[in-house]
């Protein structure tokens, strides 16, 4: 929604697994929110220090809003959860609905369909974000080497 915690999260997981990859030249990783009531913030502290012990950096990211050009530019657009992915759909033109998905459409082992939002809990909702992230990053890789990328490693 504000682009502090779980979309920065995810942003900060996979791009370090695209660096890992050696698949800049090919795969470009933002993030954005729904909603702009914090643009140009850093991510959420407890996000960073959490997304830290795990060996990612999110400390240069700042949030954003989601723009209309968004929808021309990435070939992916990743909801959090529905409430996201329906401010999402209904903001994108019809021909680009096909690119909103949610994100936890990749983690085929993580048994639920939502990221929960991790901001008005304790320091736990950050680890379970990050692990939801983590696997649904993984599982995305995969897809795009295997749509986008066949002759890849």
């Amino acid at each position: 929604m504000a682009n502090i915690c779980r979309s920065p999260t995810a942003h900060g997981v996979f791009q370090k697994i695209v660096d890992n990859h050696d698949l800049n030249d090919f795969i470009v990783v933002d993030s954005a929110g729904t909603y702009a009531h914090r643009i140009g913030k850093k991510p959420d502290a407890r996000a960073i220090t959490a997304a830290a012990k795990r060996g990612y950096n999110l400390v240069g990211l700042r949030a954003r809003k989601v723009t209309d050009a968004d929808f021309e530019i990435f070939d992916y657009i990743l909801a959090m959860d529905d409430e996201n992915y329906a401010d999402l759909t209904a903001q994108c033109r019809d021909e680009h609905k096909d690119k909103v998905r949610h994100f936890l459409e990749f983690a085929t082992q993580a048994g639920v369909n939502e990221v929960p939002d991790p901001y008005y809990g304790g320091s736990q909702g950050f680890e379970t974000v990050l692990d939801l992230v983590e696997e649904a990053s993984l599982g995305l890789l995969k897809h795009i080497k295997t749509t986008h990328l066949p002759n890849s490693n």
